[in-house]
């Protein structure tokens, strides 16, 4: 029998929301959210699982919002790569308390704060057993932290990307506003572009698409969700490139 304390995942890259680090609150960061994902990633470390994660900056600046009220699109997405620095740095300091090594890295160079990305030095950390925290989304505007992190985890060469969001997984319709509303256990990249469904932008579905980067959606609130997936439960909904075979 396996062991339910073996990892299925070796290697993981999460993706963490601005919006899901806000908790209850209406901005910024709720400490009780933040903390409980470090407890989870210590247990995931205890597991000997390498840990990647993604921020975003939503609950501090959503440069796209701004750019709608007038502001230059480019200044705008660039504010809000810094406001994924600032989550990171948050993420940093709960991470340390519990006894692991940390390293954020950004694709927007801030050598007096923390290390520039560079992809061999990122993946020697996680050798190394230190988390590893990816900032500043792709370093480029127009492209979202959904994007960033696809691109983070075909880089580090992940074996998953969790996307940690308020849902428990992908639906056919919004269920805040169709009680009806259906979740998917499983689907492919393509039909989440056909069916237009809010998994993440299409530019981020195509490369993990194109590159099979399986990606599982799963429910940042409940209690040991990412340490369930990644032992393989069905937590959430779980997205790959081709169909899964019977």
């Amino acid at each position: 029998m396996t062991d339910p304390a073996t990892p299925k995942y070796k290697r993981v890259l999460l993706k963490l929301s601005g919006e899901a680090l806000m908790g209850d609150s209406s901005f910024g960061i709720d400490p009780a959210v933040i903390h409980r994902l470090a407890d989870d990633i210590l247990s995931l470390r205890s597991m000997g699982v390498e840990v990647g994660i993604v921020v975003g900056g939503g609950n501090i600046f959503r440069g796209e919002g701004l750019a709608k009220a007038g502001m230059d699109r480019v200044t705008g997405d660039q504010m809000g790569m810094l406001a994924t620095v600032m989550n990171g740095l948050a993420m940093q300091d709960v991470i340390e308390q519990r006894g692991l090594e940390v390293r954020v890295m950004s694709a927007v160079s801030i050598p007096s704060v923390c290390e520039s990305f560079i992809r061999r030095r990122a993946i020697r950390h996680l050798e190394k057993g230190r988390i590893v925290i990816l900032v500043g989304g792709t370093g480029n505007p127009f492209f979202t932290t959904d994007s960033g992190a696809s691109l983070r985890a075909i880089e580090i060469q992940a074996d998953i990307m969790i996307k940690a969001t308020k849902v428990d997984g992908v639906y056919d319709s919004d269920p805040m506003k169709n009680p009806n509303a259906l979740r998917f256990e499983h689907l492919t990249y393509n039909h989440a572009l056909d069916q237009r469904l809010a998994v993440m932008d299409a530019t981020a579905i195509v490369l993990c698409r194109d590159q099979n980067m399986p990606m599982m959606v799963i429910d940042i609130h409940a209690t040991n969700n990412l340490v369930r997936a990644i032992q393989g439960e069905p937590v959430g909904t779980l997205v790959t490139a081709e169909e899964l075979l019977k």
